[in-house]
Protein backbone atom coordinates (compact mmCIF):
# COMPACT_ATOMS: atom_id res chain seq x y z
CA UNK A 1 0.00 0.00 0.00
CA UNK A 2 3.12 2.56 0.72
CA UNK A 3 3.90 2.57 -3.21
CA UNK A 4 0.03 2.78 -3.83
CA UNK A 5 -0.06 5.98 -1.96
CA UNK A 6 3.21 7.27 -3.58
CA UNK A 7 1.91 7.28 -7.02
CA UNK A 8 -1.36 9.27 -5.71
CA UNK A 9 1.75 11.42 -4.19
CA UNK A 10 3.49 11.79 -7.59
CA UNK A 11 -0.12 12.51 -9.57
CA UNK A 12 -0.76 15.47 -7.00
CA UNK A 13 2.62 16.96 -7.12
CA UNK A 14 1.99 16.59 -11.31
CA UNK A 15 -1.33 18.63 -10.72
CA UNK A 16 0.48 21.19 -9.38
CA UNK A 17 3.22 21.59 -11.51
CA UNK A 18 0.95 21.36 -14.54
CA UNK A 19 -1.35 24.23 -12.73
CA UNK A 20 1.15 26.78 -11.68
CA UNK A 21 3.66 26.28 -15.41
CA UNK A 22 1.10 27.52 -18.07
CA UNK A 23 2.22 30.75 -17.83
CA UNK A 24 2.29 31.91 -21.68
CA UNK A 25 -1.40 32.15 -20.75
CA UNK A 26 -0.96 35.16 -18.93
CA UNK A 27 0.83 36.72 -21.91
CA UNK A 28 -2.34 39.47 -22.23
CA UNK A 29 -1.97 40.33 -18.95
CA UNK A 30 1.13 42.00 -19.48
CA UNK A 31 1.90 42.65 -23.18
CA UNK A 32 0.57 46.23 -23.04
CA UNK A 33 2.47 47.38 -20.44
CA UNK A 34 5.90 45.38 -21.85
CA UNK A 35 4.79 47.36 -25.31
CA UNK A 36 4.90 50.64 -23.66
CA UNK A 37 8.66 49.65 -21.76
CA UNK A 38 10.32 48.83 -25.24
CA UNK A 39 8.51 51.16 -27.17
CA UNK A 40 7.46 48.75 -30.53
CA UNK A 41 4.53 47.66 -32.65
CA UNK A 42 1.45 45.55 -32.81
CA UNK A 43 2.97 43.80 -34.80
CA UNK A 44 6.84 43.26 -32.79
CA UNK A 45 4.80 42.32 -29.82
CA UNK A 46 3.18 39.73 -32.05
CA UNK A 47 7.02 38.39 -32.65
CA UNK A 48 6.88 38.19 -28.82
CA UNK A 49 4.06 35.95 -28.57
CA UNK A 50 5.09 33.78 -31.18
CA UNK A 51 8.64 33.41 -29.93
CA UNK A 52 7.12 32.19 -26.50
CA UNK A 53 4.72 29.38 -28.78
CA UNK A 54 8.11 28.35 -30.55
CA UNK A 55 9.24 26.47 -27.97
CA UNK A 56 7.00 23.46 -28.51
CA UNK A 57 9.01 23.47 -31.85
CA UNK A 58 11.69 22.40 -29.87
CA UNK A 59 9.78 20.29 -27.42
CA UNK A 60 11.93 17.20 -29.36
CA UNK A 61 14.78 18.77 -26.91
CA UNK A 62 13.51 17.78 -23.87
CA UNK A 63 13.12 13.87 -24.91
CA UNK A 64 16.76 13.93 -25.68
CA UNK A 65 17.62 15.23 -22.21
CA UNK A 66 15.90 12.34 -20.43
CA UNK A 67 18.20 10.03 -22.14
CA UNK A 68 21.11 11.73 -20.32
CA UNK A 69 19.60 13.37 -17.25
CA UNK A 70 17.33 11.98 -14.68
CA UNK A 71 13.77 13.56 -14.71
CA UNK A 72 14.30 15.95 -11.64
CA UNK A 73 17.66 17.36 -13.07
CA UNK A 74 15.00 17.94 -16.49
CA UNK A 75 12.43 19.56 -14.04
CA UNK A 76 15.03 21.87 -12.77
CA UNK A 77 16.44 22.67 -15.70
CA UNK A 78 13.17 23.94 -16.91
CA UNK A 79 12.74 25.89 -13.65
CA UNK A 80 15.92 27.45 -14.11
CA UNK A 81 15.23 28.34 -18.03
CA UNK A 82 11.85 30.15 -16.77
CA UNK A 83 13.78 31.61 -14.01
CA UNK A 84 16.02 33.29 -16.56
CA UNK A 85 13.31 33.66 -19.10
CA UNK A 86 11.01 35.83 -17.12
CA UNK A 87 13.59 37.24 -14.40
CA UNK A 88 14.89 38.75 -17.04
CA UNK A 89 11.81 40.15 -18.44
CA UNK A 90 10.66 41.31 -15.04
CA UNK A 91 13.72 43.79 -14.89
CA UNK A 92 13.34 44.89 -18.05
CA UNK A 93 9.78 46.09 -17.78
CA UNK A 94 10.31 47.28 -14.37
CA UNK A 95 13.13 49.36 -15.92
CA UNK A 96 15.60 47.73 -14.14
CA UNK A 97 17.55 46.61 -16.53
CA UNK A 98 17.82 48.08 -20.91
CA UNK A 99 18.13 45.15 -23.36
CA UNK A 100 17.12 45.09 -27.10
CA UNK A 101 14.47 44.06 -28.77
CA UNK A 102 16.03 40.52 -30.17
CA UNK A 103 17.50 39.73 -26.46
CA UNK A 104 13.91 40.08 -25.08
CA UNK A 105 12.80 37.35 -28.17
CA UNK A 106 15.34 35.26 -26.98
CA UNK A 107 14.28 35.99 -23.14
CA UNK A 108 10.10 34.52 -24.64
CA UNK A 109 11.19 31.61 -26.30
CA UNK A 110 13.41 30.38 -23.67
CA UNK A 111 10.61 30.86 -21.40
CA UNK A 112 8.72 29.05 -23.35
CA UNK A 113 10.70 26.28 -23.92
CA UNK A 114 10.62 25.79 -20.31
CA UNK A 115 7.31 25.20 -20.40
CA UNK A 116 7.60 22.14 -22.88
CA UNK A 117 9.81 20.50 -20.99
CA UNK A 118 8.27 21.08 -17.61
CA UNK A 119 5.13 18.75 -19.94
CA UNK A 120 7.27 16.00 -20.43
CA UNK A 121 8.50 15.56 -17.43
CA UNK A 122 4.84 15.45 -15.76
CA UNK A 123 3.79 13.16 -19.43
CA UNK A 124 7.03 10.92 -18.12
CA UNK A 125 5.10 10.96 -14.56
CA UNK A 126 2.19 9.84 -15.56
CA UNK A 127 3.30 7.21 -17.84
CA UNK A 128 5.26 5.37 -15.49
CA UNK A 129 3.29 5.13 -12.45
CA UNK A 130 -0.17 4.99 -14.36
CA UNK A 131 0.56 2.55 -16.97
CA UNK A 132 -2.71 0.51 -16.70
CA UNK A 133 -4.87 4.13 -16.13
CA UNK A 134 -1.95 6.45 -18.35
CA UNK A 135 -5.36 7.95 -20.36
CA UNK A 136 -6.95 9.13 -17.45
CA UNK A 137 -3.82 10.56 -15.37
CA UNK A 138 -2.51 12.30 -18.80
CA UNK A 139 -6.69 13.68 -19.21
CA UNK A 140 -6.61 15.08 -15.62
CA UNK A 141 -3.24 16.45 -14.76
CA UNK A 142 -3.03 18.18 -18.64
CA UNK A 143 -6.44 19.69 -17.52
CA UNK A 144 -4.97 21.73 -14.68
CA UNK A 145 -2.64 23.25 -17.48
CA UNK A 146 -5.68 25.45 -18.51
CA UNK A 147 -6.43 27.08 -14.80
CA UNK A 148 -2.75 28.60 -14.78
CA UNK A 149 -4.04 32.37 -15.67
CA UNK A 150 -6.66 32.22 -13.37
CA UNK A 151 -4.38 31.64 -10.80
CA UNK A 152 -1.92 33.78 -11.11
CA UNK A 153 -4.89 36.54 -11.14
CA UNK A 154 -5.34 35.50 -7.92
CA UNK A 155 -2.24 35.58 -6.67
CA UNK A 156 -1.42 38.91 -8.55
CA UNK A 157 -4.60 40.56 -6.42
CA UNK A 158 -2.84 39.96 -3.76
CA UNK A 159 0.25 41.25 -3.98
CA UNK A 160 -0.16 44.21 -6.42
CA UNK A 161 -3.15 44.27 -8.37
CA UNK A 162 -1.98 48.11 -10.10
CA UNK A 163 0.96 46.40 -11.13
CA UNK A 164 0.99 43.67 -14.26
CA UNK A 165 4.88 43.56 -14.43
CA UNK A 166 4.04 41.33 -11.20
CA UNK A 167 2.89 38.42 -13.40
CA UNK A 168 6.67 37.96 -15.01
CA UNK A 169 8.21 37.77 -11.36
CA UNK A 170 5.03 35.09 -9.90
CA UNK A 171 6.07 33.21 -13.85
CA UNK A 172 10.20 33.36 -13.07
CA UNK A 173 9.68 32.27 -9.21
CA UNK A 174 6.33 30.10 -8.44
CA UNK A 175 7.38 27.05 -11.22
CA UNK A 176 10.62 26.89 -8.82
CA UNK A 177 9.06 26.56 -5.83
CA UNK A 178 6.60 23.94 -6.98
CA UNK A 179 9.58 22.13 -8.64
CA UNK A 180 10.76 22.28 -5.21
CA UNK A 181 7.96 21.12 -3.08
CA UNK A 182 7.62 18.19 -6.10
CA UNK A 183 10.93 17.00 -5.53
CA UNK A 184 10.40 14.49 -2.90
CA UNK A 185 7.24 12.31 -4.19
CA UNK A 186 9.67 12.34 -7.37
CA UNK A 187 12.58 11.20 -5.90
CA UNK A 188 10.26 8.58 -3.89
CA UNK A 189 8.39 6.85 -7.00
CA UNK A 190 7.71 3.35 -6.44
CA UNK A 191 8.57 0.19 -8.26
CA UNK A 192 5.89 -0.10 -10.94
CA UNK A 193 4.27 -3.70 -10.51
CA UNK A 194 2.03 -5.58 -12.44
CA UNK A 195 -1.35 -4.89 -10.43
CA UNK A 196 -4.92 -6.56 -10.04
CA UNK A 197 -7.88 -5.66 -11.81
CA UNK A 198 -9.40 -5.04 -9.20
CA UNK A 199 -7.07 -2.52 -8.00
CA UNK A 200 -7.32 -0.93 -11.24
CA UNK A 201 -10.84 -0.62 -11.01
CA UNK A 202 -10.25 1.01 -7.87
CA UNK A 203 -8.00 3.59 -9.37
CA UNK A 204 -10.70 4.27 -12.12
CA UNK A 205 -13.10 5.24 -9.38
CA UNK A 206 -10.69 7.72 -7.87
CA UNK A 207 -10.00 8.87 -11.59
CA UNK A 208 -13.73 9.76 -11.55
CA UNK A 209 -13.15 11.23 -7.99
CA UNK A 210 -10.63 13.64 -8.79
CA UNK A 211 -12.66 14.94 -12.23
CA UNK A 212 -15.22 16.05 -9.84
CA UNK A 213 -13.29 17.91 -7.63
CA UNK A 214 -11.58 19.33 -10.77
CA UNK A 215 -14.93 20.46 -11.34
CA UNK A 216 -15.12 22.23 -8.25
CA UNK A 217 -11.70 24.08 -8.58
CA UNK A 218 -12.81 25.03 -12.48
CA UNK A 219 -16.18 26.97 -11.09
CA UNK A 220 -14.33 27.98 -7.64
CA UNK A 221 -12.05 30.08 -9.73
CA UNK A 222 -14.13 31.38 -12.27
CA UNK A 223 -17.24 32.53 -9.79
CA UNK A 224 -15.41 33.98 -7.41
CA UNK A 225 -13.85 37.06 -8.37
CA UNK A 226 -11.87 39.44 -5.61
CA UNK A 227 -12.86 42.78 -4.56
CA UNK A 228 -9.96 43.61 -2.97
CA UNK A 229 -6.54 42.50 -2.49
CA UNK A 230 -7.24 41.00 1.33
CA UNK A 231 -10.03 39.37 -0.94
CA UNK A 232 -7.58 38.37 -3.29
CA UNK A 233 -5.26 36.54 -0.81
CA UNK A 234 -7.81 34.21 0.86
CA UNK A 235 -9.56 33.67 -2.27
CA UNK A 236 -5.74 32.66 -3.61
CA UNK A 237 -5.72 30.68 -0.23
CA UNK A 238 -8.64 28.40 -0.65
CA UNK A 239 -7.71 27.45 -4.91
CA UNK A 240 -4.29 26.24 -2.97
CA UNK A 241 -6.41 24.34 -0.79
CA UNK A 242 -8.18 23.04 -3.67
CA UNK A 243 -5.29 21.89 -4.80
CA UNK A 244 -3.81 20.36 -1.87
CA UNK A 245 -7.32 18.77 -0.97
CA UNK A 246 -6.59 15.37 -3.82
CA UNK A 247 -3.95 13.80 -1.37
CA UNK A 248 -6.90 13.04 1.01
CA UNK A 249 -8.70 11.49 -1.99
CA UNK A 250 -6.83 7.56 -1.97
CA UNK A 251 -7.88 7.48 2.03
CA UNK A 252 -11.67 7.44 1.15
CA UNK A 253 -11.71 5.63 -1.56
CA UNK A 254 -12.33 2.28 0.70
CA UNK A 255 -15.99 3.86 0.77
CA UNK A 256 -16.48 3.21 -2.75
CA UNK A 257 -19.77 0.16 -2.34
CA UNK A 258 -22.27 3.18 -2.72
CA UNK A 259 -20.32 4.47 -6.09
CA UNK A 260 -20.09 0.71 -7.47
CA UNK A 261 -23.92 0.70 -6.92
CA UNK A 262 -24.77 4.07 -8.43
CA UNK A 263 -22.49 5.55 -10.79
CA UNK A 264 -19.54 3.34 -11.75
CA UNK A 265 -21.74 0.68 -13.29
CA UNK A 266 -23.10 3.50 -15.27
CA UNK A 267 -20.26 4.51 -16.89
CA UNK A 268 -18.46 1.12 -17.05
CA UNK A 269 -14.98 2.37 -16.52
CA UNK A 270 -13.99 -1.09 -16.67
CA UNK A 271 -14.91 -0.92 -20.59
CA UNK A 272 -13.22 2.41 -21.26
CA UNK A 273 -12.08 3.73 -24.77
CA UNK A 274 -8.88 5.37 -24.32
CA UNK A 275 -6.19 4.36 -27.10
CA UNK A 276 -3.82 6.55 -25.78
CA UNK A 277 -1.40 4.11 -24.41
CA UNK A 278 0.79 1.29 -26.43
CA UNK A 279 -0.70 -1.61 -27.72
CA UNK A 280 1.28 -3.81 -25.33
CA UNK A 281 -0.72 -2.67 -22.55
CA UNK A 282 -4.38 -3.16 -24.14
CA UNK A 283 -4.93 -6.48 -25.27
CA UNK A 284 -7.96 -5.75 -27.02
CA UNK A 285 -5.88 -3.29 -28.82
CA UNK A 286 -3.29 -5.99 -29.24
CA UNK A 287 -5.69 -8.47 -30.48
CA UNK A 288 -7.59 -5.97 -33.11
CA UNK A 289 -4.63 -4.83 -34.85
CA UNK A 290 -2.75 -8.13 -35.76
CA UNK A 291 -3.50 -9.82 -39.20
CA UNK A 292 -5.49 -12.55 -38.45
CA UNK A 293 -7.73 -10.99 -35.97
CA UNK A 294 -8.16 -8.21 -38.52
CA UNK A 295 -10.18 -10.50 -40.70
CA UNK A 296 -12.41 -12.33 -38.08
CA UNK A 297 -13.52 -9.01 -36.90
CA UNK A 298 -14.28 -7.62 -39.91
CA UNK A 299 -11.71 -4.67 -39.95
CA UNK A 300 -9.79 -5.51 -42.96
CA UNK A 301 -11.70 -5.45 -46.40
CA UNK A 302 -11.79 -9.00 -48.51
CA UNK A 303 -10.19 -7.45 -51.21
CA UNK A 304 -6.73 -7.49 -48.72
CA UNK A 305 -4.23 -10.22 -50.20
CA UNK A 306 -4.09 -12.27 -46.83
CA UNK A 307 -1.31 -14.49 -48.66
CA UNK A 308 1.10 -11.40 -49.11
CA UNK A 309 1.60 -10.57 -45.60
CA UNK A 310 3.60 -14.11 -45.46
CA UNK A 311 5.62 -13.38 -48.70
CA UNK A 312 5.33 -9.24 -48.40
CA UNK A 313 7.28 -6.47 -46.13
CA UNK A 314 5.59 -5.93 -42.83
CA UNK A 315 5.14 -2.23 -43.75
CA UNK A 316 3.65 -2.76 -47.29
CA UNK A 317 0.77 -5.41 -45.76
CA UNK A 318 -0.07 -3.21 -43.08
CA UNK A 319 -0.63 -0.31 -45.37
CA UNK A 320 -2.81 -2.64 -47.56
CA UNK A 321 -4.63 -4.04 -44.77
CA UNK A 322 -6.01 -0.88 -42.56
CA UNK A 323 -5.61 1.50 -45.53
CA UNK A 324 -7.92 1.41 -48.71
CA UNK A 325 -8.05 3.60 -51.23
CA UNK A 326 -6.40 6.04 -48.95
CA UNK A 327 -9.36 6.36 -46.58
CA UNK A 328 -8.72 4.46 -43.36
CA UNK A 329 -10.08 1.30 -42.38
CA UNK A 330 -8.46 -0.01 -38.82
CA UNK A 331 -7.54 2.03 -36.11
CA UNK A 332 -4.29 2.42 -34.63
CA UNK A 333 -1.99 1.26 -37.31
CA UNK A 334 1.74 2.95 -36.93
CA UNK A 335 2.22 5.34 -39.14
CA UNK A 336 5.91 6.88 -39.77
CA UNK A 337 6.85 10.25 -40.39
CA UNK A 338 7.07 9.77 -44.36
CA UNK A 339 3.71 8.00 -44.03
CA UNK A 340 2.37 10.51 -41.95
CA UNK A 341 2.92 13.15 -44.26
CA UNK A 342 0.87 11.83 -47.32
CA UNK A 343 -1.78 10.57 -45.69
CA UNK A 344 -4.93 13.02 -46.67
CA UNK A 345 -6.59 12.70 -43.41
CA UNK A 346 -3.57 14.24 -41.07
CA UNK A 347 -3.79 17.52 -43.32
CA UNK A 348 -7.33 17.68 -42.62
CA UNK A 349 -6.23 16.82 -39.07
CA UNK A 350 -3.91 19.66 -39.35
CA UNK A 351 -5.69 22.40 -40.93
CA UNK A 352 -8.75 21.49 -38.38
CA UNK A 353 -5.95 21.83 -35.44
CA UNK A 354 -4.32 24.97 -36.93
CA UNK A 355 -7.98 26.72 -38.12
CA UNK A 356 -9.36 25.66 -34.11
CA UNK A 357 -7.28 25.53 -31.11
CA UNK A 358 -4.73 27.07 -32.42
CA UNK A 359 -6.96 30.53 -33.28
CA UNK A 360 -8.37 30.43 -29.95
CA UNK A 361 -4.66 30.22 -28.44
CA UNK A 362 -3.76 33.43 -30.54
CA UNK A 363 -7.25 34.97 -29.32
CA UNK A 364 -5.56 34.79 -25.80
CA UNK A 365 -2.59 36.16 -26.61
CA UNK A 366 -4.25 39.31 -27.54
CA UNK A 367 -6.51 39.89 -24.98
CA UNK A 368 -4.99 42.67 -23.33
CA UNK A 369 -4.88 44.80 -26.05
CA UNK A 370 -8.72 43.37 -27.32
CA UNK A 371 -10.22 44.78 -24.03
CA UNK A 372 -7.88 47.94 -24.56
CA UNK A 373 -9.22 48.79 -28.01
CA UNK A 374 -12.80 48.02 -27.18
CA UNK A 375 -12.91 49.99 -23.61
CA UNK A 376 -13.06 47.15 -21.15
CA UNK A 377 -9.61 47.71 -19.62
CA UNK A 378 -10.83 47.01 -16.42
CA UNK A 379 -11.79 43.51 -17.64
CA UNK A 380 -8.51 42.46 -18.64
CA UNK A 381 -8.17 40.00 -15.43
CA UNK A 382 -12.03 38.89 -15.55
CA UNK A 383 -11.63 37.97 -19.31
CA UNK A 384 -7.85 36.14 -18.53
CA UNK A 385 -9.88 34.73 -16.03
CA UNK A 386 -12.85 33.31 -18.04
CA UNK A 387 -10.95 32.39 -20.89
CA UNK A 388 -8.39 30.25 -18.72
CA UNK A 389 -11.24 28.91 -16.24
CA UNK A 390 -13.52 27.48 -19.78
CA UNK A 391 -9.83 26.26 -21.60
CA UNK A 392 -9.81 23.93 -18.06
CA UNK A 393 -13.82 22.81 -18.39
CA UNK A 394 -13.10 22.22 -22.14
CA UNK A 395 -9.90 19.94 -21.35
CA UNK A 396 -12.05 18.00 -18.85
CA UNK A 397 -14.68 17.44 -21.19
CA UNK A 398 -12.31 16.23 -23.68
CA UNK A 399 -12.67 12.60 -21.45
CA UNK A 400 -16.56 12.77 -21.31
CA UNK A 401 -16.69 10.77 -24.57
CA UNK A 402 -14.97 7.89 -22.79
CA UNK A 403 -17.30 8.40 -19.64
CA UNK A 404 -20.38 7.81 -21.45
CA UNK A 405 -19.96 5.48 -24.39
CA UNK A 406 -21.66 2.86 -23.23
CA UNK A 407 -24.46 5.40 -23.25
CA UNK A 408 -23.74 7.22 -26.07
CA UNK A 409 -20.87 6.21 -28.44
CA UNK A 410 -19.51 8.87 -31.20
CA UNK A 411 -16.13 9.10 -33.11
CA UNK A 412 -13.52 11.18 -31.45
CA UNK A 413 -13.48 12.96 -34.27
CA UNK A 414 -17.16 13.96 -34.00
CA UNK A 415 -16.28 14.80 -30.66
CA UNK A 416 -13.50 16.90 -32.16
CA UNK A 417 -15.98 18.53 -34.92
CA UNK A 418 -18.22 19.25 -32.37
CA UNK A 419 -15.66 21.36 -30.05
CA UNK A 420 -15.10 23.25 -32.90
CA UNK A 421 -18.29 24.40 -33.62
CA UNK A 422 -18.36 27.57 -31.18
CA UNK A 423 -15.19 29.06 -32.29
CA UNK A 424 -16.64 30.91 -35.58
CA UNK A 425 -20.03 31.94 -33.99
CA UNK A 426 -17.83 33.22 -30.94
CA UNK A 427 -15.55 35.48 -33.55
CA UNK A 428 -18.57 36.42 -35.65
CA UNK A 429 -20.62 37.68 -32.38
CA UNK A 430 -17.45 39.31 -31.14
CA UNK A 431 -17.30 41.32 -34.51
CA UNK A 432 -20.92 42.11 -34.19
CA UNK A 433 -21.64 43.13 -30.07
CA UNK A 434 -17.64 43.69 -29.27
CA UNK A 435 -18.71 46.99 -27.81
CA UNK A 436 -20.49 45.28 -25.03
CA UNK A 437 -19.12 43.61 -22.43
CA UNK A 438 -20.94 40.55 -21.67
CA UNK A 439 -20.52 39.77 -25.41
CA UNK A 440 -16.57 40.27 -24.82
CA UNK A 441 -17.18 37.48 -21.79
CA UNK A 442 -19.52 35.31 -23.55
CA UNK A 443 -17.20 34.95 -26.40
CA UNK A 444 -13.96 34.65 -24.50
CA UNK A 445 -15.81 31.50 -22.91
CA UNK A 446 -16.96 30.38 -26.11
CA UNK A 447 -13.39 30.44 -27.26
CA UNK A 448 -11.25 28.97 -23.96
CA UNK A 449 -13.91 25.93 -24.01
CA UNK A 450 -13.49 25.29 -27.72
CA UNK A 451 -9.40 25.50 -27.53
CA UNK A 452 -9.08 23.61 -24.14
CA UNK A 453 -11.31 20.63 -25.89
CA UNK A 454 -9.15 20.56 -28.49
CA UNK A 455 -5.74 20.48 -26.84
CA UNK A 456 -6.31 17.81 -24.51
CA UNK A 457 -8.00 15.70 -27.37
CA UNK A 458 -5.71 16.00 -29.90
CA UNK A 459 -3.14 13.64 -28.50
CA UNK A 460 -5.55 11.06 -28.02
CA UNK A 461 -6.76 11.20 -31.70
CA UNK A 462 -3.33 11.24 -33.34
CA UNK A 463 -3.09 7.98 -31.14
CA UNK A 464 -5.98 6.44 -32.45
CA UNK A 465 -5.73 7.50 -36.30
CA UNK A 466 -2.28 6.91 -36.90
CA UNK A 467 -0.67 4.69 -33.74
CA UNK A 468 -0.07 4.83 -30.71
CA UNK A 469 3.51 3.86 -30.22
CA UNK A 470 4.90 6.77 -33.30
CA UNK A 471 2.50 9.18 -31.11
CA UNK A 472 5.35 11.31 -29.49
CA UNK A 473 6.92 11.78 -33.16
CA UNK A 474 3.13 12.49 -34.50
CA UNK A 475 2.18 14.50 -32.54
CA UNK A 476 4.91 16.80 -32.34
CA UNK A 477 4.82 17.12 -36.26
CA UNK A 478 0.99 18.16 -35.54
CA UNK A 479 1.50 21.06 -33.37
CA UNK A 480 3.98 22.92 -35.33
CA UNK A 481 0.91 24.26 -36.62
CA UNK A 482 0.75 26.17 -33.27
CA UNK A 483 3.88 28.61 -34.22
CA UNK A 484 2.89 28.92 -37.44
CA UNK A 485 -0.45 30.17 -36.75
CA UNK A 486 0.63 32.31 -33.77
CA UNK A 487 3.53 33.82 -36.44
CA UNK A 488 0.47 34.25 -38.85
CA UNK A 489 -2.82 35.06 -36.82
CA UNK A 490 -1.11 37.36 -34.73
CA UNK A 491 0.62 39.19 -37.48
CA UNK A 492 -2.68 39.33 -39.18
CA UNK A 493 -4.07 40.86 -36.50
CA UNK A 494 -1.15 43.20 -35.75
CA UNK A 495 -1.49 44.71 -39.05
CA UNK A 496 -5.01 45.35 -38.76
CA UNK A 497 -4.31 46.91 -35.27
CA UNK A 498 -1.62 49.31 -36.36
CA UNK A 499 -3.52 50.09 -39.58
CA UNK A 500 -6.43 51.43 -37.36
CA UNK A 501 -4.07 53.05 -34.92
CA UNK A 502 -3.81 56.31 -37.15
CA UNK A 503 -6.80 57.11 -37.08
CA UNK A 504 -7.61 56.08 -34.01
CA UNK A 505 -5.11 57.07 -32.12
CA UNK A 506 -3.95 57.09 -28.48
CA UNK A 507 -0.69 56.82 -26.83
CA UNK A 508 0.98 55.04 -23.79
CA UNK A 509 4.20 55.86 -23.20
CA UNK A 510 6.31 55.74 -26.72
CA UNK A 511 3.97 53.12 -28.12
CA UNK A 512 1.13 53.59 -30.25
CA UNK A 513 -2.76 52.45 -29.40
CA UNK A 514 -5.52 51.82 -31.52
CA UNK A 515 -9.00 52.37 -29.71
CA UNK A 516 -12.19 51.76 -31.16
CA UNK A 517 -14.25 48.42 -32.21
CA UNK A 518 -12.38 48.98 -35.69
CA UNK A 519 -8.94 47.68 -34.43
CA UNK A 520 -10.29 44.58 -34.25
CA UNK A 521 -13.48 44.22 -36.50
CA UNK A 522 -12.18 42.64 -39.56
CA UNK A 523 -9.43 40.25 -37.32
CA UNK A 524 -12.79 38.73 -35.56
CA UNK A 525 -14.31 38.18 -39.45
CA UNK A 526 -11.25 36.90 -40.95
CA UNK A 527 -10.87 34.51 -37.77
CA UNK A 528 -14.43 33.27 -38.01
CA UNK A 529 -14.09 32.48 -41.80
CA UNK A 530 -10.59 30.90 -40.98
CA UNK A 531 -11.94 29.37 -38.12
CA UNK A 532 -15.01 28.06 -40.35
CA UNK A 533 -12.47 26.11 -42.67
CA UNK A 534 -11.10 24.38 -39.73
CA UNK A 535 -14.83 23.14 -38.85
CA UNK A 536 -15.46 21.82 -42.46
CA UNK A 537 -11.92 20.23 -42.23
CA UNK A 538 -13.10 18.44 -38.91
CA UNK A 539 -16.22 17.34 -40.87
CA UNK A 540 -14.81 15.96 -43.73
CA UNK A 541 -12.09 14.22 -41.28
CA UNK A 542 -15.01 12.44 -39.48
CA UNK A 543 -16.55 11.58 -42.35
CA UNK A 544 -13.42 9.84 -43.55
CA UNK A 545 -12.71 8.16 -40.10
CA UNK A 546 -16.36 7.18 -38.89
CA UNK A 547 -16.21 3.48 -40.68
CA UNK A 548 -13.24 2.98 -38.44
CA UNK A 549 -14.34 4.23 -35.48
CA UNK A 550 -17.50 1.66 -36.55
CA UNK A 551 -15.51 -1.18 -36.59
CA UNK A 552 -13.90 -1.25 -33.97
CA UNK A 553 -16.82 -0.78 -31.31
CA UNK A 554 -18.36 -3.09 -32.63
CA UNK A 555 -15.81 -5.71 -32.32
CA UNK A 556 -14.83 -4.22 -28.85
CA UNK A 557 -18.23 -4.80 -27.61
CA UNK A 558 -18.09 -8.39 -29.26
CA UNK A 559 -14.92 -9.08 -27.63
CA UNK A 560 -16.06 -8.32 -23.92
CA UNK A 561 -19.16 -10.51 -24.68
CA UNK A 562 -17.44 -13.44 -25.53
Amino acid sequence: MAGQSRKWMILVATIWIQAFTGTNFDFSAYSSEMKAVLGVSQVQLNYLATASDLGKAVGWSSGLALMWMPLWAVMFTAAVMGLIGYGAQWLVVTNVIALPYFVVFLLCLLAGCSICWFNTVCFVLCIKNFPSNRPLALALTVSFNGVSAALYNLAVNSLNPSSSAVYLLLNALIPLFTSIVALVPILRQPVVDLVASDLVRRDQLTFLKLNLLAVITGLYLLFLHPSNSLTACLLFAGAIFLLILPLGVPGIIYARDWFKRTIYSSFRLDGSGFILVDAEDLELHKELLSRPNSVTNGLTTDSVNIDGQKNGSDESCSCAGVIKNDQLVMLGEEHKAEMLVRRLDFWLYYVAYFCGGTIGLVYSNNLGQIAQSLGHSLLNAKLITIYSSFSFFGRLLSAAPDFIRTKVYFARTGWLAIALLPTPIAFFFLGAFGGDSLAVQAGTALIGLSSGFIFAAAVSITSELFGPESVGVNHNILITNIPIGSLVYGFLAAMVYDSNAASRVGRMADSVVCMGRNCYFWTFVSWGCISLLGLGSSVLLFLRTRPAYHRFEQSRRSTMLT
